[in-house]
């Protein structure tokens, strides 16, 4: 078996001396889309900004291994984070208008990894940048290109961030809801972009979503993450065609369905996910789950639930008794 591109171990990271990732481990082959769901707040993006190295200054990481094709990243100091980040690994960010310099032209900001990491020209990075533009669905590319990110539009300004993230094809994609402000059209043309980029490159990618139809959609494996851990995971096929987890079951009840009772109330997941610090003892979810039992005061394993499935529940057995 082929070494992972990306293999997290036991990652604890924490907020004020408060958890908010606790034991969260998973990995990601080349070619392979992982994707990580869940409500916000259960941690996933933190996740993903300590693959990057990029943690904000309030959050520590307690312990645990992150590794790029084998090499370490948790013992790299800035300076080689930096020349990893845009090269071997990038990220596509939630919040594009923010992550993006207001003072310099998206094109150049797209151009720069070409130049810095690939050596290439300022016209050749140039013409790249361009036509990557056009490839994410950005109209009149070589317009675009010149203009700063306040003449664009949020839209724009996401396909901008995924261009720049896309243009080295580095060896492992994160993506942080990189379809959320845009129109179904250009969300189906950024995923098929991002699945012939797994296919022709053997990028690895890690997709965080809420949209449970893009996962179902290019997804190869699913990670289910609840207040800082996972909870289940499992080949994309076997999440959908049976839970083992009570969470699982509930976020896939919400997805409204076309062929459900008329005039209804959608179905939702009473109670939020608890802050952090204020974690139940035992199974974090046993405070919203219908299943919960006196058990659950005690803190289930991520156990077998089938082949490559895993989950962390004590009633797995019973999950075929909910709605």
């Amino acid at each position: 078996m082929t070494q992972p591109v990306l293999t997290v171990e036991d990652l604890h990271i924490s907020i004020g001396g408060k958890p908010v990732v606790d034991g969260v481990g998973f990995s990601v082959a080349a070619g392979e889309i992982v994707t990580l769901v869940g409500e916000s707040g259960c941690g996933k993006s933190m996740t993903a900004f300590s693959v990057m190295g990029l943690l904000p200054r309030v959050a520590t990481r307690k312990k645990g291994s992150v590794r790029l094709n084998g090499r370490e990243l948790t013992r790299l100091d800035d300076a080689a984070l930096k020349r990893l980040r845009g090269d071997e690994m990038a990220m596509i960010f939630q919040e594009p208008v923010a992550s993006l310099n207001p003072l310099m032209p998206i094109g150049r900001q797209i151009a720069e990894s070409l130049v810095v990491h690939r050596g290439l020209t300022t016209s050749q990075a140039q013409r790249q940048a361009i036509a990557m533009l056009e490839q994410v669905g950005i109209p009149e590319p070589a317009l675009r290109f010149r203009q700063f990110p306040f003449e664009l539009s949020g839209g724009m300004c996401q396909r901008a961030m995924i261009a720049m993230a896309l243009i080295t094809e580095p060896r492992l994609l994160i993506a942080d809801e990189p379809t959320t402000a845009l129109d179904v059209t250009i969300q189906a043309q950024i995923l098929e972009l991002m699945t012939r980029l797994r296919a022709e490159t053997g990028t690895a990618i890690l997709l965080i979503t809420h949209d449970m139809g893009v996962v179902a959609d290019i997804a190869d494996r699913v990670s289910v993450m609840y207040a800082g851990q996972i909870v289940e995971e499992a080949p994309v096929d076997a999440i959908f065609d049976k839970q083992h987890h009570p969470y699982t079951r509930m976020l896939l009840s919400t997805i409204p369905r076309l062929d459900g009772v008329a005039k209804t109330f959608l179905p939702t997941i009473k109670g939020t996910v608890p802050d952090i610090g204020s974690w139940p003892s035992g199974c974090r979810f046993s405070t919203r789950c219908p299943l919960a039992d006196d058990v659950c005061n005690q803190p289930p394993p991520l156990a077998a639930a089938g082949i490559d499935h895993r989950a962390a529940c004590w009633h797995q057995t019973w999950i075929g008794t909910l709605a």
